[in-house]
C-alpha cells in the first residue's frame, strides 16, 4: 500500500500514498530504549498545508490524528521522531533521552587553514544538523570578520545527534581558531571537552600551531584522534605526515584517519572514532548543579547568553541560580543547545553542553570561568581559567570626544564576547579621553578593531602597539610610592628615570619556526637581526626543520611574520609562547619640537634600535606638521643627546623681488633683516601640532 522511506539518524521522510490511505509509522528500536514514557511526533509533508502532531503515551495516541486514524487507537507501528532533525519543530527537546554514557564532548584543533571549519561543516551535514548544499562554507564562522578573512576567530559550539550501531549519541562539537593569537579560545574550549580531533594538512604537514595545540590537549589529558586532511590535493603526501605525527606526537600511523573534508571522503569514520575513543564525561546527574561558563555573548534584546558545560545536576527554566563569582542570584529564563543555532530544551543534564539565558543585563556579570549553582545549594567552585596575559598594548580613542560614551558601551559589550582583552582608562592631551587596551597579539588587535567598526559602527583612533616593560626600582621614595619594587610600564609616559632604577626588563617569547631546509640560512639571518637567541634546531623529516628561538617580543610585534613569509616563499610557519622577562638596555626616546618635549610622542626602545626608530619618527612628523612662518626643528633625543633631526622649512617672502641688480650688500642687508625677524618669531612662536598630525604619527603604519 505504502512505500517506506526511512531517514538517517531518525526523523520523518515523505511517505507517498498511492490511494490516499492513512500513512503507516514504522516501528523503531529507540521507543523501547527511551527513558521517557512519551514522545512528540511531527509529520511534515510537502503536499500538506498543515503539519500533523501526535503525542504518544504508553503506546496510545492522543491529540490530532487527522491522517493516522481515530483517537486513542494503539500505535503498533510506531517510530519515535527525532525532533532535532527537523528545523521547523517548535516544541522543546527532551535531553533526558541522552544518558551520560551516550554523550561525547570533543573539539577540533589544528594550525591555521588546515581545514577545521570545513571538517565541522561535513560533520554537521552527515549528522543531519544542516541540509547538504554547496553553500555550506564556514557554517560555524558567524562573524563578518571571520568570513571576510577566511579564519576562525571565536570558538563555536554545535550539538550533533548521531545513530551508531543502533544507539543515539549526543556529540558536542567545538570548532576552535588556529592562529596563535587566539590560543586562549582553544584552551577555554578544551575545558569543556574529553577529546580532540587533531587535524593536519596532508600537503603542509605538521606546523608550528599544530605543535602548540597538541601540547594544550596533551596537558589537559584529552583523548587525541589524529586526522590527515586534504588527501585530494595533487601534492598531498599523507605517508610523510604520518611519519611526522609518529615522531613528534608518539601516535601510531594506524591511528591516523585520512580524509578529505572538502569532498567528504572518509569523514564518517571520524565520527565513529570519536564515539569509540573519546570517553563520556565523568559526571553524576544526582549531584547538585555545577555549571562552568566557558563562553558568553551579548544580545541586545535578551542580555547575556552564557555557554555552559554541566559538571553535575540539571538545570531548567524557572530555577534560581547563583554566580560563584559575583554572588548574585538569577532566575533562568531559557536553556537549550546550539545546533548550531539556539534550540530551546526542557532541561539540560550533567555532561551536556548548551546555553543559558538568565536575565544578566550587565556585561560584567557573566565572567568566563565562573561557576553557577542552585540557590541555597552551594558547591565548590570549578578551577576556572587562568586569565589571558596580554602581549600587546595599544591606545584607543574616539575620533570625536562626543562619541566617548557610545564607544565605551561598544567596547564593554565586545569585551564580553572577547574576554581576553584587558582595559585601562587613559587620556592624552592631544587625543582626549580613551583607553589603553591589551591584546594577545597583532591579529587580535586588528580583528577587535574591525569588529568594533562592523558590529557597532564605531570609528576609532588606534595608536602604535607597544609591549609591557618592567622596571626594578632602586629609589626608596619610588618603592614607597608604588608599594612594590618591580613595576610594569604599559604607557611610555610612566617610564621611570634610569637613575632611580637598578634594571629594566623586557618581555620575551619562545618562538618556534618550522620551515623547509632550503630557507634555513635566510631565516637564521632574519632571527639574528631581531636580537633572537637560538635554543634548538631539529629535523622533523628529510626536508623540514624546526627552529626554536628566544625573541624579545617587541622585535616580532609588527612585521616579523610578514618578513618570515617573504624570506621562505610563504612556506615557513611561526608560533610563540610567553617566556617571561629578561634584562634589557632600554631607553626612553623623546620627541622635541623647537626644543619643547611632546609627551604623547615619547616611546620606549632598545638602545641598539633607537637611531632607526628616531629617524623614522622624525621623517613621519616632518610630513605631518604643516609649515609655519618660522622654521621648526624636529629632534629625537635620548636624555640630552640628540640622535635624529629633521627641519620643517619656514614660509618665506621673497624680499629680493624688488632688487633689480645693484650692489650685493643691499641684498645681504634685506636677507639679514628677514632672518632676524624669523629668529624672533621662532622664540615667541608656539608650535601646535594639529590632531591629524598626531593621528598619522601615532597610529599603526599599514605599510609595515
Amino acid at each position: 500500500m505504502l512505500s517506506l522511506a526511512p531517514r538517517a539518524a531518525g526523523g520523518w521522510a515523505r511517505l507517498p500514498s498511492a490511494c490516499g490511505a492513512a500513512a503507516v509509522l514504522r516501528p523503531s528500536p529507540w521507543v523501547e530504549k527511551s527513558p521517557a514514557d512519551h514522545a512528540a511526533f511531527t509529520r511534515p509533508c510537502s503536499s500538506q498545508k498543515k503539519v500533523t502532531r501526535v503525542c504518544v503515551r504508553n503506546g496510545y495516541s492522543f491529540g490530532r490524528l487527522d491522517l493516522l486514524g481515530r483517537r486513542g487507537s494503539p500505535l503498533a507501528h510506531a517510530s519515535v521522531f527525532c525532533p532535532f532533525n527537523l528545523p521547523k519543530y517548535k516544541g522543546k527537546l527532551d535531553m533526558s533521552l541522552f544518558p551520560v554514557e551516550n554523550i561525547r564532548n570533543f573539539s577540533i584543533i589544528a594550525h591555521v587553514d588546515h581545514g577545521k571549519s570545513t571538517l565541522a561543516d561535513r560533520l554537521l551535514e552527515i549528522t543531519g544538523t544542516i541540509a547538504k548544499t554547496d553553500q555550506n562554507k564556514q557554517v560555524l564562522d558567524k562573524l563578518q570578520v571571520e568570513r571576510e578573512r577566511g579564519i576562525t576567530v571565536k570558538a563555536q559550539t554545535a550539538s550533533l545527534f548521531y545513530n551508531y550501531e543502533g544507539i543515539n549519541y549526543l556529540l558536542n562539537l567545538i570548532d576552535t581558531p588556529g592562529h596563535v593569537d587566539f590560543s586562549y579560545e582553544v584552551s577555554r574550549s578544551l575545558s569543556a571537552c574529553q577529546g580532540v580531533i587533531l587535524v593536519v594538512d596532508a600537503n603542509e604537514g605538521i606546523q608550528a600551531q599544530t605543535m602548540a595545540n597538541f601540547y594544550l590537549a596533551f596537558e589537559a589529558q584529552l583523548a587525541i584522534i589524529p586526522v590527515i586532511n586534504k588527501i585530494d590535493l595533487k601534492n598531498a603526501d599523507p605517508e610523510r605526515v604520518e611519519k611526522q605525527i609518529e615522531k613528534l606526537f608518539d601516535l601510531s600511523k594506524e591511528e591516523c584517519i585520512r580524509i578529505s573534508a572538502k569532498l567528504g571522503t572518509n569523514v564518517e569514520k571520524v565520527l565513529q572514532e570519536v564515539i569509540e575513543k573519546v570517553p563520556p564525561p565523568s559526571v553524576n546527574i544526582d549531584d547538585p548543579l555545577k555549571a562552568l561558563v566557558f563562553d558568553s555573548t551579548f544580545d541586545h534584546y535578551r542580555g547575556v547568553i552564557a555557554n555552559i558545560a554541566l559538571f553535575g545536576g540539571e538545570i531548567q527554566k524557572g530555577h534560581k541560580i547563583v554566580s560563584a563569582h559575583t554572588g548574585k542570584t538569577y532566575e533562568v529564563n531559557e536553556v537549550g543547545i546550539l545546533t548550531p543555532n539556539e534550540r530551546p530544551t526542557h532541561k539540560l543534564y550533567a555532561g551536556q553542553v548548551g546555553y543559558l539565558i538568565a536575565g544578566m543585563k550587565e556585561v560584567t556579570e557573566a565572567q568566563i570561568g565562573d561557576t553557577l549553582y542552585l540557590h541555597k545549594q552551594p558547591v565548590e567552585p570549578l578551577p576556572g581559567f587562568k586569565s589571558a596575559k596580554p602581549m600587546v598594548f595599544a591606545g584607543m580613542y574616539p575620533v570625536d570626544q562626543s562619541e566617548y560614551n557610545n564607544l565605551k558601551s561598544a567596547i564593554e559589550k565586545l569585551t564580553l564576547n572577547d574576554s581576553s582583552v584587558t582595559i585601562h582608562r587613559d587620556s592624552s592631551l592631544a587625543l582626549g579621553a580613551g583607553w589603553r587596551l591589551g591584546f594577545l597579539g597583532l591579529l587580535h588587535l586588528e580583528v577587535f578593531n574591525q569588529r568594533l567598526e562592523q558590529e557597532y559602527n564605531a570609528s576609532v583612533i588606534l595608536t602604535a602597539p607597544t609591549v609591557p616593560y618592567k622596571a626594578v626600582l632602586s629609589s626608596p621614595k619610588l618603592i614607597k610610592e608604588h608599594r612594590k619594587e618591580e613595576i610594569t610600564i604599559i604607557n611610555p609616559a610612566e617610564f621611570p628615570d634610569k637613575f632611580s632604577v637598578s634594571e629594566y626588563l623586557e618581555p620575551i617569547v619562545l618562538g618556534t619556526v618550522i620551515t623547509p631546509d632550503e630557507y634555513i640560512g635566510k631565516i637564521i639571518t632574519l632571527c639574528q637581526a631581531r636580537r633572537a637567541v637560538q635554543k634548538d634546531m631539529v629535523y622533523i623529516d628529510e626536508h623540514r626543520v624546526m627552529l626554536k628561538y628566544i625573541f624579545p617580543l617587541n622585535e616580532i610585534l609588527v612585521d616579523f611574520y610578514d618578513a618570515l613569509k617573504s624570506h621562505s616563499s610563504g612556506y615557513a610557519s611561526f608560533d610563540y609562547e610567553d617566556a617571561g622577562y629578561q634584562t634589557a638596555d632600554l631607553v626612553k626616546m623623546d620627541i622635541l619640537l623647537n626644543g619643547n618635549s611632546v609627551e604623547e610622542l615619547g616611546t620606549v626602545v632598545h638602545k641598539d634600535k633607537a637611531y632607526a626608530v628616531g629617524k623614522a619618527m622624525c621623517e613621519r612628523l616632518k610630513d605631518a606638521i604643516p609649515r609655519q612662518l618660522f622654521e621648526i626643528a624636529i629632534q629625537a633625543t635620548l636624555g640630552s643627546k640628540v640622535i635624529a633631526r629633521e627641519t620643517v622649512k619656514a614660509y618665506r617672502k621673497n624680499v629680493l623681488a624688488k632688487c633689480y641688480g645693484g650692489d650685493i650688500t643691499r641684498k645681504m642687508k634685506l636677507l639679514k633683516r628677514q632672518a632676524e625677524g624669523k629668529k624672533k618669531m621662532r622664540k615667541i612662536g608656539n608650535v601646535e601640532v594639529p590632531k591629524d598630525a598626531f593621528i598619522s604619527v601615532l597610529k599603526r603604519q599599514s605599510e609595515k
